[in-house]
């Protein structure tokens, strides 16, 4: 079995411009990936059948699933005859604003054009990627990009200044359409996204904390107060700097120092179950 890392993305800005006429929202953000990744197993069938195996209740194994419809894309578009089992090892917490299903998508498109031989570039699998959703061609590349459009342009930027990222995921979901549903455009306070690309630029970290910025975050933790909860003992645990990711109910925090990571870590563990302290990577990713 050939395997690929889907790692999961956070976003340091989001911000919605205006409602574009296909009834999407036209969008500005800065996403960068961290060291929390799904793991990605492809092996080759005679069938032609694309078959999902996953443990985790949380994923569909039929043509929900982003994976399955990347492998779909990608076998109609260049009529490959053979199959292929594709099993997901789930560590990226499940609707959780981190693009784990995405990321999973675009690892299935890097894994299977190496597998079935097509010889296309990073572009244009992160082109096929935005067939199956906005944030997929984001993930086929990784590292840190602004993504402009639906999220489907992407314009690469250079790896911010290294630091902790303690993830927090309550346990409920988030709709996104309510989310989207629920934001009035007109009331928006946009982030600082010119102050936050200065702040990557340079690798300054303090700007970076200074520049964080969801224009969902709002509407979301009005809709649910767990997440305002959750921010706010991430805060009080002493993290650097706090933000929602994507449209929740992740929340992220940065921490600069060691010594005070597994202090957040801890006294988040009395509050929610999914807690994670990674690294930022904000690296981008090269086909093997």
């Amino acid at each position: 079995m050939y395997y690929v890392k889907a790692p999961a993305k956070i976003n340091l800005t989001l911000d919605v411009l205006h409602k574009r006429p296909d009834g999407f929202h036209e969008v500005e953000m800065i996403m960068t990936t961290v060291d929390l990744a799904d793991r990605i197993g492809l092996e080759l069938r005679d069938d032609g059948i694309i078959h999902i195996i996953s443990v985790d209740r949380f994923v569909p194994n039929d043509h929900r699933n982003l994976a399955y419809q990347a492998a779909k894309v990608l076998k109609e578009m260049y009529k490959v005859k053979s199959g292929v089992s594709i099993k997901i090892e789930k560590n990226i917490p499940v609707a959780a604003g981190l693009a784990g299903g995405s990321s999973d998508a675009a690892a299935t498109l890097k894994g299977l054009n190496i597998l079935w031989e097509l010889n296309l570039t990073l572009d244009e699998l992160a082109q096929i990627g935005t067939k199956i959703g906005s944030d997929v061609a984001f993930c086929v590349y990784g590292g840190t990009a602004l993504a402009t459009g639906r999220g489907e342009k992407i314009q690469e930027l250079p790896t911010p200044a290294n630091c902790w990222v303690i993830l927090a995921k309550p346990t409920l979901g988030v709709s996104t359409a309510d989310v989207y549903g629920n934001l009035k455009v007109d009331q928006i306070v946009h982030p600082k996204t010119t102050q936050m690309l200065k702040a990557i630029q340079e690798k300054d970290y303090e700007l970076m904390c200074n520049s964080l910025g969801n224009v969902l975050e709002d509407v979301t933790l009005k809709l649910y107060p767990e997440v305002a909860n959750l921010k706010e003992q991430m805060q009080r645990f002493g993290a650097d700097a706090v933000l929602m990711s994507g449209s929740g109910p992740t929340v992220f925090g940065l921490v600069n120092h060691e010594s005070r990571v597994q202090r957040v870590y801890n006294g988040l563990r009395g509050f929610c179950d999914e807690v994670y302290a990674v690294r930022l990577m904000g690296d981008r990713e090269f086909l093997a």
